[in-house]
């Protein structure tokens, strides 16, 4: 009895032996993967028919020397005040805005915030009445301005069709 103990004790401590080499084994990769930086850009397609704008076309390590941020404030700085809240306002008023102006964004919503104001500015697309779009303006400055409690500013520009922000085709 005395050596059938003995053995599983031996195999559970090769069992815990194996565990733990292969425990080590996958927190450890030196694949050449790992230096590949991906984020931010896009693929390359066969055809070479996929529009990029100037924004897209530029990879994430040239914000601030070919391209500039989408949401300007200072709540990110040390000691500035209200980061979380701000994060999701900037969000809320992209949500609001792509939903108001359904299809006709051919930018992204670039907000910026000075003081007390917030100003919203993109490049739409003509395809309503300048009727209707002054109409759009109005409500989602009152509404924008009612839910935030500060004044809201649009400064949107006009294209006639969005193939005039194509920057280049990727």
């Amino acid at each position: 009895m005395g050596t059938l103990t003995m053995f599983s004790q031996n195999i559970f401590k090769n069992i815990l032996a194996i565990n733990e080499l292969s425990k080590f084994s996958r927190s450890l990769q030196t694949t050449t993967v790992l230096c590949k930086v991906q984020a931010g850009r896009y693929k390359i397609t066969t055809r070479r028919d996929k529009p990029l704008t100037y924004e897209m076309a530029n990879p994430p390590h040239y914000i601030a020397h070919r391209k500039s941020w989408n949401s300007w404030n200072t709540s990110n700085l040390v000691g500035g005040l209200r980061p979380a809240e701000t994060v999701v306002e900037d969000l809320f008023i992209r949500k609001f805005m792509t939903g108001t102006w359904h299809n006709l964004f051919a930018s992204e919503v670039i907000i910026k915030r000075q003081h007390n104001m917030i100003r919203v500015a993109g490049i739409v697309r003509q395809a309503i009445s300048s009727r209707k779009m002054y109409f759009l303006i109005g409500y989602c400055e009152e509404l924008l301005s009612n839910w935030l409690q500060c004044p809201v500013k649009l400064e949107l520009q006009t294209v006639a069709d969005k193939k005039d922000v194509i920057f280049k085709y990727i």
